[in-house]
């Protein structure tokens, strides 16, 4: 008996685990979101230009370092010679050697270098800007895939009840036909509707798998997976202005453009200090050995030095340089200006979008449920010799198209929300607080 339980016990738990490992995971939006922003090449590709910014602004502070060069060099003569008497003056050595430290620093008298390292650091907010907006991107494209899946999954549903409805139907005209209340032809109408869903619940079978395909492509989850519904968001009825006063202030990519103008300004500044002359410092230490050693001979020497160069002629070229700062100076505030305004557009379609969603699904839902009332009473009527064929078509075609746009409507509207958010530069802010 123990023998029996024991493998009872071990098939108990192994049937458990399969069942566990065999059970698809549910993803909710908030999980969705976690995997997108996790699994995403475009967000890791932002990330790593917000890396190489990061080490543009290393490369700026090594410009500002002064170079330590160390040197040294070996000479092996023929023979060594002397000058002719009585000075017998040692000319050239058997072997010599020489070796030293030298250390430079050069920087312009107007202090460019600076305007470098600030653009530098101005290109790791920019970065940071463009990463923070590249992620409120892709969380509504994973968001739109979501709900196409979501979309997808009521209309393979909303075939299958069309299906089962014209089954049945199509099953009632069969016997009436049978016993002669209604001829072939109402039959062959019958017929005809229910391969016309057949082919409809075959359509959206495979559009739910390409959106399921769509989905796992964005967001890296496994192939085999549910997806939780999401609850309707409660709106917090921000007026128009507010809605664009708030975008203006926390739109990453707007505040990207500006840090845009703010590069542009420091490159003007570094092109105009070519004008002025550079001033270049130097510190040399230099050993020296040879053999034979002759009385002349300075073993160690150290020495320092400064240097001032001013190109007062290069062919125009510092010149064209700036001209070519100052018209990017002027292109990165037309960008401004022009994305500024698309911005504004942008709201403000999402914002009406939003109203017209939620403002139409009152009127579906109603005609939603006056399309199921006159489709049983249709069907009724039908049933009791008062309706024909075509009134039940015609019954059942508004309820197939009410249905489709009450699930239409509901996800839309749940979709238009987070373009708000998305348009008014939330949503990341919105995600990340797990509402």
């Amino acid at each position: 008996m123990k023998k029996i339980l024991s493998c009872g016990i071990i098939a108990l738990v192994s049937v458990c685990m399969f069942i566990s490992e065999s059970v698809a995971r549910e993803y909710a939006l908030s999980d969705i979101y976690q995997e997108a922003l996790k699994n995403s090449e475009k967000i890791k590709m932002a990330q790593e230009n917000l890396y190489i910014a990061q080490v543009g602004k290393d490369k700026g502070w090594a410009v500002l370092m002064p170079r330590v060069t160390a040197f040294g060099a070996y000479n092996q003569f023929s023979e060594s010679k002397y000058s002719d008497p009585p000075g017998n003056v040692l000319i050239q050595p058997n072997e010599s050697s020489n070796w030293g430290v030298r250390v430079d620093e050069s920087f312009s008298v107007s202090v460019r270098e600076l305007n470098a390292l600030k653009y530098a650091g101005q290109a790791i907010t920019k970065n940071e800007y463009d990463l923070d907006a590249t992620k409120s991107d892709f969380i509504l494209a994973a968001t739109s895939a979501y709900y196409d899946v979501m979309k997808a999954k009521k209309s393979l549903d909303i075939a299958a009840d069309n299906m089962e409805r014209l089954t049945q139907y199509r099953n009632s005209v069969e016997k009436r036909v049978k016993v002669g209340d209604l001829t072939k032809t109402s039959l062959l109408r019958a017929d005809g509707e229910l391969s016309g869903a057949r082919a409809d619940y075959l359509k959206a079978t495979n559009a739910l798998k390409l959106y399921r395909t769509v989905l796992v492509r964005i967001t890296g989850i496994e192939d085999d997976f549910s997806l939780k519904e999401t609850l309707p968001p409660v709106e917090d009825d921000k007026s128009m202005e507010n809605l664009r006063r708030i975008a203006f202030d926390s739109r990453t990519d707007l505040k990207s453009y500006d840090m845009q103008i703010k590069m542009a300004e420091e490159q003007v500044k570094y092109a105009r200090g070519a004008f002025w002359p550079y001033l270049n410092l130097f510190a040399i230490y230099n050993g020296t050995d040879q053999s034979p050693a002759g009385p002349t001979l300075n073993r160690e020497s150290i020495l320092a030095g400064v240097a001032l160069n001013f190109p007062f002629f290069e062919g125009g070229l510092r010149i064209a340089e700036l001209n070519e700062a100052k018209a990017r100076e002027r292109q990165a505030k037309l960008s401004y200006d022009d994305f500024k305004k698309n911005v504004d557009i942008e709201l403000q379609a999402a914002y009406l979008d939003l109203q017209t969603q939620r403002g139409t699904i009152k009127f579906l839902e109603d005609q939603l449920a006056y399309a199921r009332d006159n489709y049983k009473a249709v069907l009724r009527q039908f049933e009791n010799g008062l309706a024909v064929s075509l009134d039940v078509m015609d019954a059942n075609s508004l309820l197939l198209s009410a249905e489709k746009n009450v699930v239409e409507a509901s996800y839309n509207y749940q979709l238009a929300y987070l373009k708000i958010k998305r348009s008014n530069g939330t949503l990341l802010q919105y995600v990340t607080a797990g509402k």
